[in-house]
């Protein structure tokens, strides 16, 4: 009966076997952060346009202003306040221009659902919708990508921010942006 036994490797072929087994372990591992790093950048560029969602008007800027006003209260949310950046600005010196609008507006039923597990999430309290126009005079709104923070914060947020008040935007900007 034959028996398959190795031959002991000489030492100058073990070391170079091991050599080669260490540059590939910590190229692997490099290759590995490396990667890492390049998702983490890509994430980092990508991220501004993922969080705040911004459309063009179909309607001038005052106009823009008034029909969104009007499309909140009409989806039963309440008007919380509507600041004119530029003379908020300008009552502190500072002159700018083109022009910013915020309409902060605020769902009672939906603050007090997530303030009653989530207090932390009051920063992002009350919603705010921004028409703004660029140095072209294209009239635009922007607003917090409610969908993927509630997803981010996951639970009652996500039920509240990522579904109902995220439905209620989209409704409420229908008729204002270009399709």
């Amino acid at each position: 009966m034959r028996t398959n036994r190795r031959l002991p490797m000489p030492k100058s072929e073990q070391a170079v076997q091991q050599s080669s087994t260490g540059k590939l372990a910590i190229a692997g591992i490099g290759g590995v952060f490396a990667g890492a790093a390049i998702c983490v950048a890509v994430l980092m560029a990508a991220m501004p346009s993922l969080m705040i969602r911004t459309y063009e008007s179909r309607l001038g800027f005052d106009q823009t202003v008034a029909d969104l006003e009007t499309a909140v209260k009409s989806a039963g949310w309440h008007v919380s306040g509507v600041v004119d950046m530029n003379k908020s600005m300008a009552t502190q010196g500072v002159q700018f221009t083109p022009r910013v609008t915020l309409i902060k507006l605020c769902k009672a039923e939906y603050a007090q659902s997530v303030l009653s597990t989530d207090r932390q999430v009051s920063t992002m309290m009350p919603c705010t919708i921004s028409v703004w126009e660029d140095e072209h005079g294209k009239v635009n709104i922007s607003k917090l990508n409610t969908a993927l923070m509630g997803r981010v914060f996951g639970g009652n947020v996500a039920d509240v921010m990522g579904g109902k008040v995220s439905t209620d935007e989209k409704k409420m900007l229908a008729g204002l942006i270009k399709k």
